[in-house]
């Protein structure tokens, strides 16, 4: 009777954006029922990437039970631009496969098991599967796959921020830098930006959107910045070139948030050189009823911050700022509709108090007088 041949299996285990604790019991569980680890060395620049799936193994399975096989991972072009981008890629996952290939036929006996850990989640942005693919397409080495999800930087990203990925009945859109550069996503107002080594985020400084940006999450080097993306831009410029000089790579990934309301509501208005805006009133609304349009607004995470004047916008500021808010002269004794009466409460809570003034100082350097 002949023997029946065993069958190589392989895990695409995805281990989270780099903190150790993402990683998932069902990932635990297939690190444990692994033979073989294969890992691409991407270079002493980046040996800690390497050494952070050591540590991960260490943690979870027992020493002597498993091998660890590196390999070089092949350069890519990465100045190939234009038309020339997407061969570039193509070259790169073709040389991939190859070395993926080499490995499970010459480091994987026909019945064990080996696995590739994944940065995040391996159906995000990650060419394992497609490689894999293309190893059997090739018909030289069979195997069975299988994948188990992880905590993308993407979560992680609005995790850390302790924002939504996406608003009430709104679309959100996750795309590259390069796609970015050619044009804000129609008819998407949140859009996750991955793979932008251009910062591409600086070309849409002069509009309403907030940014929420996050570097190395997860690892002990995380680094996190959000606000209005005009103020927000430059910070982060600063940030990321340090963190580059200090590593030697960086690895980022942020959301835009866009004020839906932005294409069509006020917005301000460079004049002339001065480092002001002169505000530009919307069309004003027709009706005897029609209430006029705000020219001071500003959103916030919580909601929207606005004022009919500056003598409004003052009245709000030493509201908020106040400390110690007894009745009067907050509140219009025998009135219960007054202005500060009916403010939101999320506007009165001491934990929002600094947002709040924020948001308070980027109406008021928004408006110049004269």
């Amino acid at each position: 009777m002949g023997q029946t041949r065993g069958v190589r299996k392989i895990h695409v285990i995805g281990i989270g954006a780099g903190d150790p604790e993402q990683l998932t019991l069902q990932a635990v569980r297939a690190l444990r029922s692994t033979d073989v680890f294969f890992i691409l060395d991407k270079g002493e620049v980046k040996s800690d990437l390497t050494q952070v799936r050591r540590d991960m193994l260490d943690a979870h399975i027992p020493e002597g039970t498993y091998r660890v096989v590196e390999a070089r991972d092949p350069e890519r072009d990465r100045s190939a631009g234009g038309t020339a981008y997407s061969p570039a890629v193509g070259d790169w996952r073709s040389a991939r496969a190859g070395i993926y290939e080499q490995l499970i036929a010459e480091e994987l006996g026909e019945d064990e098991t080996g696995a590739f850990l994944v940065w995040g989640d391996p159906a995000l942005y990650d060419s394992t599967l497609g490689i894999l693919e293309e190893v059997l397409a090739k018909g030289a080495v069979a195997f069975e796959y299988d994948v188990v999800p992880g905590i993308s930087s993407v979560s992680a990203l609005v995790a850390r921020h302790r924002t939504g990925l996406n608003r009430v009945a709104r679309p959100v859109q996750i795309t590259t830098g390069r796609r970015l550069a050619e044009g804000f996503p129609d008819g998407v107002d949140d859009v996750v930006v991955m793979l932008d080594a251009q910062q591409t985020f600086r070309q849409y400084a002069d509009q309403d959107i907030d940014i929420y940006w996050g570097a190395y999450i997860g690892t002990p080097d995380e680094i996190l910045a959000s606000g209005p993306i005009a103020e927000t831009a430059p910070r982060i410029e600063s940030l990321r070139a340090e963190a580059r000089e200090r590593k030697g790579w960086i690895m980022d990934t942020y959301l835009l948030r866009r004020n839906p309301k932005a294409r069509s509501a006020l917005r301000p208005r460079a004049t002339g050189t001065t480092a002001g805006h002169r505000l530009q009133p919307a069309a004003p609304k027709s009706g005897r009823c029609a209430r006029p349009d705000l020219w001071l607004q500003t959103r916030t995470r919580h909601g929207v911050v606005w004022a009919y004047n500056l003598e409004h916008l003052d009245l709000l500021r030493r509201f908020v700022a106040a400390w110690l808010r007894e009745r009067p002269p907050w509140y219009e004794h025998g009135r219960k509709m007054t202005y500060i009466g009916r403010l939101p409460a999320w506007i009165k809570r001491a934990k929002n108090r600094d947002e709040v003034l924020r948001a308070i100082d980027r109406l008021c350097a928004s408006v110049v007088t004269g």
